[in-house]
Parts: C-alpha cells; structure tokens; sequence
C-alpha cells in the first residue's frame, strides 16, 4: 500500500546531499540509485514509500555529521535497523534520507561485574545473548525475531517478546542510551549505574520509533542464566479453557517466565512446517517455561501442570531435555513463518487487553472473523495478555487490504473496551497512529506532541509516525473532549 507523497526534497537537494554525505561515510556506503533504494521502501507490514537516498554509516559520530547536513538540507531523516518491524516505523513516509544502522554492528563492551554490555544499534537482539551466556549472562527480551531484529530497532519500539512476562520488556533492560538529536549533537541519556537524577529522558528515547534521535550505542542490562529451567506444553481441545489456566496460574502466585498460547490452526502450520512435537489436532497449546532456582522450579512445574489439568487440559508433559526444550520454542518462535501455508499474506495485529479478558477477546476476534470473512488464526503472549491475531488473506484480491485493515481496526476498539490498549510490542509507526484516540485524549497526545517538538521542532525525524494525522500542531479546541472528537488546530 504505496503511501501519497507529501513534502519531496528537490532532486537538485538529494544531489548535493548525496554528495556531501560521501564525504562522511564514503561514496561506497551512500545509495541513491532506485534498484539500490527498493529494499528500503518497506518493513514487514504493509506500508511502503521510496526514500531519496541511504546511508550506512560505521560510526556514532557519522551518524550525527550525516544528521546535521540532513536538516541543514530540509530533508526528512528516518532511522531503520532490520527491517523486521510490523507497523511502518522504518518506511521513509517522505522519502528523505534513510539512516542504516548494520554497520554499526559491533558489540564494544562485556561488564561482568555489572552485568551490562554495551553495544551499537545493528547488533542483532540473540547475538548479544550468544556471546555473553558462556559467562553466565543473557540480554533478556527477546521477540519472536529475535534471530535478525536488532537491539536499536528493539529500542525504537520498546519490543517485548516471550520471555517478557516476568523480566519485562525492553525499556526494562536500557541503562543508557547514546542519541544523534536532531540538532547533531551526540548526548548520553540515562545513567549505567541508575544513580543520575534529573528526568527520565532515557525513558523517553525507548519506544519513541526515531522521532526524538538516533540512538547510536545502547548499555543494557544483562541477566545471570538462570540454574533451573522447566518447559511444559499443555493441551487443549479449545482455546477457552486454555486462556483460563492463564489467569489460574498468575492467580496462585506463580509468574513464569513465558506463558504463550497457540490455536489450532497455528499448532497445525507450525507442526507440518517444524515438527516441534506439538500435538496436530490440538485445539489449542499452552507453552509454560519457568526458570530459577532448581528446587523451586520442580515445586512451580508440578502445580502449574495440576492447574492447567484442573482447567481442562487434556495433555500436559514436560519437555525432557535441551533439544525438546529447543524444538518446542523454534515452533513457537516459527508460528508467523509457518502461516505460509495457510494463506498468501497474512496481518499480524498487537494489542494487549487484560489476561482476565483473554476468553473474551478470543470470542471478539472469532466474530470479527465471520464479520469480515477472514480466517484469523492465534498466536499471543498470553501471561500478559498480549495478542498476536494473524488475518489471512491474498492481496491480490481487490479491496483485500482495506477488508483485513477495518478488521484490525475493529480488534483495537474491541480490545480498548475491554480495559487494553492498541499496542503491546509492535509500536505504532503509521499503521496505528489514528487508533490511538481511543486510548488518549486530545490533552494527552498534545503533552506528547510538545515534547516530540523539544526535540525536533521542524519534525523532520521520522516524520507521520506515532501520531495521528495533523497533531504536530498541538494547540487544541477543548483538551477535555477525547481526541477521537476534538479537532487539531494550527
């Protein structure tokens, strides 16, 4: 779905940038010609729109010359990792300049003692976890792409991942944060020992999706691997009785590491493509794993299998080794591969209601299914209550797209008035931006404009995302009215 074109540098701008830039980070890492820009014109959603030049630089401090001749141009600057991102936050809404990060890919620091590391942003997420568990150390979130996504792109979006529920999610594990502003200069925000005072603006950077700065290295946090480990899969004939152990164990006090669920049609996929040693007639999986200390793991593994046995599992096993741990989770971490076969394309929705909605919105996402004539097939972290719905669908079809959008759409509002929001890990780039009212009010998103606006004034840093359409102009008819009903005015 090519976006309409807006504000478009001159060419005779793009020349004399292009070649300024190659002064910078050398003519071989500057991309203006169209077959070399194709792959950046896109993510992994729908969304796509042609950028007037790319760089890859190799520094933080090409990163930031490469900023200030960008703006000193006019010309729109968009931050991208991998690409693996969902929502249309690495697509160049404006074309512009594309800053690359897979240069920047060198891990530069292991602290043991602290357990920190610092790295640049195109490290990618499990090669940090590679090379640090032979000292007994991982790096935490970890999204189902984990295998190219990158810790900046992770950063930009405040990722999450299965193993979130009971470590957190990626602003959890960011000590500090070095930014290219959009003013040029190279700051450090936050503090590797957590002792700095003053605001939070390391908080802000993560999940700001490129429009505050560049992040240019990261300090994270690192955890110590943990000396127990215990995955167990429990089987269901539905999706129901499944989404209710959840609630069950988290009520008995138990907060595992990972509690994922799939329905059929995913057990089905995955099975036939991975042969993970799912059960393919299930109706429905719950993937536990717990971690920690070893006795205490054996005693939370033999009453999370009662709770789900006393909620209607028909199965529950434990997996009895590495391998059959491993194989398990590459079918997890697979599922959205694995939808190949069942349809042409598919839209992976990302929104969170409240685990105690989970039977509820699982009965809301089958009616906007037969509503919509679509095959939505579940995959969702379902400890904290994150789903992951995947509309099938043929794009070749005429009005397929808008068919699976208005859908997605009608999934947020159901998910909102059921106590949620309309993002759990995703973010929200262009695809989410005008559902975000239903969760703000017109007060709120003018608050956020104006600090977005402390940073980069002129909103030429990843310019259309995150919020809705005309609020950079954040003075407001009546800041009491939700912002679904109160116009923006310049």
């Amino acid at each position: 779905m090519p976006l309409a074109p807006e504000v478009i540098p001159a060419p005779a701008t793009v020349r004399a940038l292009a070649g300024a830039l190659a002064g910078v980070v050398g003519r071989e890492h500057v991309l203006v010609e169209r077959g070399d820009l194709l792959a950046y014109e896109y993510d992994a959603g729908f969304l796509s729109h042609a950028p007037d030049l790319v760089i890859l630089p190799a520094t933080a401090e090409e990163v930031a010359a490469a900023v200030r001749l960008a703006l000193a141009a006019g010309v729109p600057v968009v931050p991208r990792g991998a690409g693996t991102g969902l929502c249309g936050g690495a697509v160049p809404a404006r074309g512009g300049l594309v800053v690359g990060t897979s240069r920047l890919n060198r891990i530069l620091a292991i602290d043991v003692r602290n357990r920190r590391a610092t790295v640049q942003p195109g490290v990618i997420n499990l090669d940090l976890s590679a090379a640090t568990r032979p000292l007994g150390l991982y790096y935490a979130p970890d999204p189902a792409s984990q295998k190219i996504s990158t810790i900046g792109g992770n950063v930009a979006t405040n990722a999450g991942g299965p193993h979130c529920l009971a470590s957190g999610v990626t602003t959890n594990h960011i000590l500090a944060v070095q930014v290219a502003l959009p003013s040029g200069d190279l700051v450090w925000l936050g503090d590797p020992d957590g002792d700095a005072g003053g605001y939070d603006l390391r908080g802000v950077m993560v999940g700001s999706e490129g429009t505050l700065g560049i992040v240019t290295a990261v300090v994270v946090r690192l955890l110590l691997v943990p000396e127990a480990v215990r995955t167990l899969l429990a089987v269901y004939h539905d999706i129901a009785a499944g989404t209710a152990a959840v609630s069950a164990i988290i009520g008995a006090g138990i907060v595992p590491s990972a509690l994922e669920m799939m329905d059929g049609l995913i057990v089905g996929a995955v099975e036939r493509h991975f042969h993970a040693g799912y059960p393919a007639d299930a109706g429905s999986v719950l993937l536990i794993e717990l971690e920690g200390a070893r006795e205490a793991v054996a005693e939370w593994g033999d009453r999370v299998a009662a709770i789900c046995a006393a909620h209607g599992a028909v199965a529950v096993r434990s997996a009895r080794d590495d391998a059959e741990r491993a194989a398990l989770w590459a079918g997890r971490k697979g599922a959205a591969g694995a939808l190949g076969q069942l349809a042409p394309n598919y839209y992976l929705q990302d929104a969170v209601v409240p685990r105690s909605r989970l039977p509820q919105v699982m009965d809301r996402v089958a009616e906007i299914g037969r509503a919509y004539d679509l095959t939505i097939p579940n995959v969702f972290h379902a400890g904290d209550g994150n789903l992951h719905p995947a509309m099938l669908f043929d794009r070749r079809e005429a009005g397929a797209i808008d068919r699976v959008i208005e859908a997605g759409t009608e999934l947020l509002r159901a998910c909102v008035e059921l106590g949620g929001t309309v993002s759990g890990e995703h973010g929200i780039g262009m695809e989410k931006r005008d559902a975000l009212p239903l969760v703000f009010t017109t007060a709120d998103l003018a608050a956020m404009a104006r600090v977005r606006a402390c940073f980069d004034p002129r909103a030429l840093f990843n310019p259309e995302k995150l919020f809705p359409a005309g609020t950079a102009c954040v003075e407001v008819r009546d800041p009491r009215l939700p912002a679904a009903a109160a116009p923006w005015l310049c």
